[in-house]
């Protein structure tokens, strides 16, 4: 933890938990970061290649 952080790390987490917490925590994000640009492009591909070609 860095100084002047309040957040309690749990009850008598040692510390290869408080890694595997953190690892799993960083796993969740990059599955929702990589959801969230699966449905873009999933959005941009349904569109068609024809969306560039309007008029603005």
């Amino acid at each position: 933890m860095m100084a002047g952080d309040d957040r309690d790390p749990g009850p008598g987490l040692s510390p290869e938990e408080l890694k595997r917490r953190r690892a799993r925590s960083v796993a969740i994000a990059l599955a929702l970061g990589a959801l969230a640009l699966l449905f873009y492009v999933v959005t941009i591909a349904k569109m068609g290649p024809q969306v560039l070609n309007r008029p603005l």
